[in-house]
């Protein structure tokens, strides 16, 4: 039987193209499946092992034994306790085994090692596409629809690899028939063994990018960069461009001449209709390029919170700015990374004036000034207490008349608050129970965070669904469907 062996092992390899060692590991694999089958029906537990030599094709089969540490010695059948070994020669972790006698590699090992080489030799097959492709994620594919299913489409691209397009991976009024051509972007590799293992995209991100390096020679040779795309796959799209060359207009380039370049992209996309951005590292020219053909009067931004105000002049550029259903300002948005704010250059000042009332009232109420020293601090930037207590006193000497014994009362003041601020919030927590913070899977800082929301007891907690919890900072929606099903562990036992 070792030349039986050897010979599947030739075929195998030369017919699939595998790795000869991969099909000598899955027939070992099938031998030590039929010995346990054969050998120990009574006891699937026990641990055998079968080595084929690579040369003669001849095999040896081994029972083991794990030496383990006495409280982990649960299974006689495969482990042995380090008490009763020599443990001056044994160690835990060791493996210790003997020879016994080997079945023959006849037909129902064969029917095994059969079952167990196919698996191999799709898991093989398998890797080596995700091996050639996964360096490709990004990349165009270009292939011919091979066939329909429920829910998308098998493409077949060619040296037996096929991707798989989802519906919802497909522009909104997409139609394809078998056989005709297609283009869309690898965006994902599989590498499970179950599922379609190459995921295309028609309306991913890098689907325009990778048009527009086709038919923008400029972006193929790097002088121009795309930096940003946001798409509303098959309806409109932005795309922000800089120049490494300063000779050569980004915008021009990426058109065309009579707007051929775009218009060609447009037309592979279904007449998706694209902007093209100036990007810029000013954030506030950036956005206001990307909300064109609208005219900003004025942007204010903050950059820690990633949002910024924009003002327009009349109720015709906020209008342009907007878009059809929203469209321009969601798509200029999330080209920037800001969440914009617009408005008309009324509402905005009448929201300042607002927002300065409320100021000017929390400083006379809070630090017990009179109103002319709590509007000079909302007119030098002040928008809490906490700035005022805790600034530079430099800060201050902006407003006329205030020497350096005033700023300090102001600020002592100031910090008494915000100290009594933070004494009332704690002395108002609520406090979860002792049992919910011992709870298996629990934090003591979800437990508090449950405490806020009136989740004291365990029993509480058994009470809620896993969405009453999805504002918890940290805690995962699975986590949480965990610790309620071990909340209510309790119902059970009653």
């Amino acid at each position: 039987m070792s030349r039986e062996i050897l010979t599947v092992v030739e075929t195998v390899s030369n017919e699939k193209g595998l790795n000869p060692e991969d099909i000598f590991e899955a027939i070992e694999d099938a031998l030590v499946v039929s010995t346990k089958k054969k050998v120990y029906t009574e006891q699937p537990e026990v641990a055998v092992r079968v080595a084929i030599d690579r040369t003669t094709g001849d095999y040896d089969t081994y029972r083991y034994w794990t030496v383990v540490a006495d409280e982990d010695h649960e299974m006689p059948a495969c482990q042995l306790a380090i008490t009763d070994l020599d443990q001056e020669e044994w160690s835990i972790g060791d493996v210790k085994e003997e020879q016994i006698e080997s079945i023959e590699f006849g037909r129902i090992a064969a029917t095994q090692a059969k079952q167990v080489i196919i698996q191999k030799i799709r898991e093989a097959e398998r890797a080596l596409v995700a091996d050639a492709f996964e360096p490709r994620i990004g990349e165009m594919m270009y292939g011919e629809v091979k066939k329909q299913t429920r829910d998308g489409y098998i493409i077949d691209l060619g040296d037996n690899a096929e991707g798989y397009l989802a519906r919802d991976h497909m522009l909104p009024r997409e139609q394809l028939r078998v056989k005709a051509r297609i283009n869309a972007i690898l965006y994902h590799v599989n590498r499970e063994n179950r599922g379609a293992q190459l995921l295309l995209s028609r309306t991913h991100p890098e689907m325009l990018s990778a048009l527009m390096q086709k038919e923008v020679p400029e972006i193929a040779e790097q002088i121009i960069e795309i930096r940003n795309v946001a798409r509303l796959p098959g309806t409109r799209a932005k795309i922000s461009v800089k120049t490494n060359d300063h000779r050569i207009d980004p915008v021009g380039a990426c058109i065309g001449m009579r707007g051929t370049r775009i218009q060609a992209v447009q037309q592979e996309l279904d007449g998706e209709r694209i902007d093209v951005v100036v990007w810029s590292d000013d954030p506030a020219q950036y956005i206001i390029s990307a909300l064109e053909p609208a005219d900003v009067s004025s942007i204010i931004l903050d950059e820690d919170t990633q949002t910024a105000d924009i003002i327009f002049s009349t109720n015709d550029q906020l209008a342009r700015a907007i878009g059809s259903q929203g469209q321009n300002v969601r798509l200029a948005s999330e080209l920037t990374g800001y969440k914009l704010n617009m408005m008309l250059e009324a509402e905005y000042q009448q929201r300042q004036e607002n927002e300065s009332k409320a100021f000017i009232e929390l400083f006379y109420e809070r630090l017990e000034v009179d109103q002319d020293l709590a509007q000079a601090l909302v007119d030098i930037g002040f928008t809490s207490i906490e700035e005022v207590a805790y600034v530079p006193v430099e800060t201050f000497y902006d407003i006329e008349g205030l020497d350096d014994e005033a700023i300090d009362m102001i600020q002592e003041r100031a910090k008494e608050v915000v100290i009594a601020d933070e004494l009332f919030k704690q002395q108002n927590m609520k406090e979860p129970s002792q049992e919910l913070q011992d709870l298996e899977g629990m934090t003591v800082s979800w437990a508090y965070k449950m405490a806020q929301k009136d989740i004291i007891t365990v029993d509480d907690l058994a009470e809620q669904a896993v969405f009453d919890l999805e504002d918890i900072e940290g805690l995962d929606a699975e986590t949480a469907g965990k610790l309620i099903m071990k909340a209510r562990e309790s119902w059970f036992d009653e």
